[in-house]
């Protein structure tokens, strides 16, 4: 079957060709491993603004959700449909939270004013003191609030940091996060270059510390807790890389968004009243050692639509980043960032954590089960609110992540394609011979319903399949607006 045909029968040649730009659709697979790129082919004149705008690839999540429009889906929270590809955790009340009833945001004139483009010092502070409650108790070097960047969310805070860097050699994992790619990509002070796992889904400090020499890094992103495979490094692993990146003097850009969804046993020795980690607790010295931490609410005090987050890393590198937010974002919203300061009390940090592990371990529990059922293979995540599912052993032609993803959406069911986390900035490497093929990610952010009607969802298309009464890929309906230009 030719490729064009191919796209005719899954009803992507109209979403190419009206939601185009230089944008990959990472739709390798189709059928036969096809590998597609969504181009729209531009019939404008030279020297127009099509020519001069780009669009970038889209992240895993907005596409998958995008796609999912065309088929009905009206965004997050919709009750008719089963979203496994948000990539938030649910923002509603559960059991045993805190109350956050008496956070109020201020409005007043000095509040309404510009903040420092690195944040409101009190938040600052707060940042800072949360982690040297957590993690630093007893150790002579402290951060302040001069170790702190507030950014208008995590992305943010990349952004800046991968801003800062100049004419680096900028090492990352595969899988990860898919606005990596992006990121790896789009800033020209750095040369991504993927780092192989020595151990299934981890890298031992020698394989890493190699590695580095051998590619002549000077900077690493990667996400701990791991978005997709929900792996954590940990006490003595996550000592001994913090080790290799001041011994490498190789900057550690530290993505830690998910170290309150911990599920597992604590470690021999943690005192902690929750579990949790953060590579701060092996920095020896906080204004040397080269370890950036990227967190915030967003994800670990389940508050997304605040955009609020931080970077906290050695005074130099915080004041590098003032430099570029004062003409990139510009800051974090100023009366959110005061308003935030109660979230980071101690006792209401380890209340909030105690309730969203319990509450996250029992949705974590309910989906391994139910996907097993269904035929298709997880591993079992400790941490993050995903799982890194393999369809291989699912009936044709479902056993492809891709037409998994495809049929998924005509059931109102989400979920991510694989391949969007086979980071690959400047698209060299051949999706087509992707590891990640058979996967997907499927999040257990959302609320019960939606995880329920999720399940329901695959449950029906796989009883299809196995039945042999799995029909073609159907068409989008047409939005009114093209029809009438027919």
């Amino acid at each position: 079957m030719a490729n064009t045909d191919v796209l005719e029968q899954a009803g992507l040649a109209d979403y190419l060709e009206d939601d185009g730009g230089r944008h990959q659709v990472e739709m390798q697979g189709l059928l036969d491993a096809l590998t597609t790129k969504e181009v729209k082919g531009s019939m404008a004149d030279e020297g127009s603004l099509e020519n001069i705008m780009v669009t970038q690839s889209r992240t895993g999540v907005i596409y998958a959700t995008t796609r999912a429009a065309q088929f009905g889906f009206k965004g997050a929270g919709d009750p008719a449909w089963g979203n496994l590809g948000q990539g938030a955790p649910e923002t509603s009340g559960i059991p045993n939270q805190p109350d956050r009833s008496e956070v109020k945001v201020t409005l007043d004139a000095e509040s309404n004013e510009y903040g420092d483009t690195n944040g409101d010092k009190d938040m600052r502070k707060a940042v800072a003191e949360y982690y040297n409650h957590w993690f630093r108790k007893g150790k002579n070097s402290q951060y302040t609030w001069q170790n702190v960047a507030i950014t208008s969310g995590g992305r943010s805070g990349l952004c800046r940091l991968m801003a800062s860097l100049t004419n680096v050699n900028c090492g990352y994992f595969l899988p990860d996060y898919t606005a990596y790619e992006q990121l790896l990509g789009c800033f020209t002070g750095i040369s991504p270059i993927p780092i192989e796992h020595d151990k299934g889904v981890t890298t031992s400090a020698a394989h890493l510390q190699s590695r580095i020499r051998v590619h002549g890094l000077g900077a690493f992103l990667l996400s701990n807790p791991t978005n997709p495979t929900g792996n954590i490094v940990e006490g003595k692993n996550l000592d001994d890389w913090v080790k290799v990146a001041r011994e490498e003097s190789c900057l550690f850009m530290m993505d830690e968004f998910y170290s309150h969804y911990m599920y597992e046993d604590k470690l021999p020795g943690d005192t902690r009243p929750f579990h949790t980690f953060s590579s701060a607790e092996f920095v020896d010295d906080v204004n040397k050692d080269p370890i950036c931490i990227i967190n915030g609410l967003t994800k670990n005090w389940r508050l997304p639509g605040w955009r609020v987050c931080w970077v906290v890393g050695p005074k130099h590198c915080i004041d590098a980043l003032s430099a570029v937010g004062s003409f990139m974002d510009g800051g974090a919203p100023h009366p959110l960032q005061r308003a935030a300061v109660p979230f980071l009390a101690p006792n209401f940090v380890k209340e909030d954590a105690l309730a969203l592990q319990a509450h996250f371990r029992q949705k974590r529990d309910y989906m391994l089960q139910e996907l097993a059922a269904l035929g298709i293979k997880v591993r079992k995540p400790e941490a993050t609110f995903y799982l890194w599912a393999d369809v291989s052993d699912l009936p044709e032609p479902l056993n492809n992540g891709v037409i998994f993803f495809e049929h998924c959406i005509r059931h109102n069911v989400i979920c991510v394609p694989g391949i969007f986390f086979d980071v690959n900035p400047f698209h060299r490497r051949r999706f087509s011979k992707s590891p990640y093929l058979n996967h997907l990610r499927m999040s257990y952010g959302p609320a019960w319903p939606n995880l329920k009607m999720a399940v329901q969802g695959m449950k029906q298309l796989i009883d299809k399949a196995k039945a042999g009464t799995l029909g073609p890929l159907s068409k989008p309906e047409e939005p009114p607006s093209k029809r009438s230009r027919k």
